[in-house]
């Protein structure tokens, strides 16, 4: 009887083969990382080894003494018996899926992931697998996103509108990844400089820094203290809403850019004046057809709707899904 290549423990989800752990709850001699967002990459390990692109989140977010190695995307490395590597997930910058081999079986972790197209990061890539491990973040039918582009050309109608009416547009948007996929998308309608908070300025030279292209940006409190918002488009995490930051700003409209906009009375209950629906999160059909291209035989459904999500593949698919109890989706500020 073969041996799993991974299993559950207290630590999170373990390759027993590698003798590591993949984005480990707490800290671990060696921890694999998918990506850089705080539910995945945690303080605390002797060792991370990530996608390249994310080594300098990483230093950022973690310390930059921690021990961190950055491999490639498709080059396989090997722990223990095992043959490790890093594919594309197309959630965030440096994001990957960990393809897991060992004794001719294959698991693959995809941590986060989506499918559609996003300047600031590589597409997914479906990896044929016999255990995929599948997030389910949005994992209900009534979670389908439109275009992005349809939703930038939105946020760019209502910038438009509230210049005309002399009002600071201010976009609430998750500094890492969020804020760099809005500022990579918005050179196609503007060459106008756009306002950030300064959460988001070391994480946009992160990108910069491995070549991802993003509109010219000023930090707002590096600005002129007199400066009139009322043209500007400004972007910050929703940690700033309703702080002292946001005083500068005179006759301002705010608004959300998050999938969690697609629920109706999201955006009344928390305050904005206006809801953009953008994702860095497959939607329900994304999250189908790249269960499906895996080919897997058994997918392990973890954050979010695990319940239904699993159910739904069972009976829909006739795939042996169970959902990983004690994952836990943390806000992505």
């Amino acid at each position: 009887m073969r041996k799993p290549i991974l299993k559950m423990t207290k630590a999170g989800l373990y390759c027993p083969a590698g003798d590591f752990c993949i984005d480990p709850w707490h800290g671990v001699p060696e921890a694999v990382i998918t990506h850089g967002h705080g539910d995945h990459a945690r303080w605390g390990s002797g060792k991370y080894v990530c996608q390249e692109d994310s080594v300098p989140i990483l230093q950022y977010r973690l310390g930059e003494g921690i021990a961190v190695e950055g491999i490639p995307y498709r080059s396989p490395f090997k722990k223990g018996s095992a043959w490790v590597s890093f594919h594309p997930a197309g959630h965030i910058l440096g994001s990957a899926q960990v393809r897991i081999e060992v004794d001719g079986q294959v698991a693959v972790v995809s941590g986060d992931y989506k499918l559609s197209p996003d300047s600031s990061c590589p597409p997914f890539e479906a990896v044929e697998c016999d255990l995929f491990v599948t997030e389910s973040t949005f994992g209900l039918p009534i979670y389908k996103w439109e275009k992005g582009a349809t939703t930038f050309e939105k946020i760019v109608h209502w910038w438009e509108q509230n210049r005309q009416n002399h009002h600071p547009s201010l976009l609430f948007c998750y500094s890492l990844g969020k804020a760099q996929r809005i500022l990579a998308s918005l050179p196609r309608w503007t060459d106008q400089k756009i306002y950030i908070h300064g959460s988001i300025a070391p994480i946009n030279r992160c990108y910069e820094e491995r070549g991802v292209l993003l509109a010219p940006t000023e930090v707002v409190t590096q600005a002129d203290p007199k400066h009139n918002y009322s043209q500007d488009l400004i972007l910050a995490p929703t940690s700033a809403f309703r702080s002292g930051w946001m005083r500068r700003f005179k006759n301002l409209k705010t608004a959300f850019a998050s999938g969690w906009m697609s629920i109706r009375g999201n955006k009344r209950r928390q305050g904005f004046d206006k809801g953009f629906i953008l994702s860095d999160h497959a939607d329900w059909e994304e999250l189908l057809l790249a269960i499906h291209a895996t080919g897997a035989k058994e997918v392990w459904v973890t954050h979010g709707q695990t319940e239904p999500l699993s159910r739904y593949l069972r009976e829909v698919f006739k795939i042996d899904a169970s959902p990983l109890k004690g994952f836990v989706q943390e806000d992505e500020d």
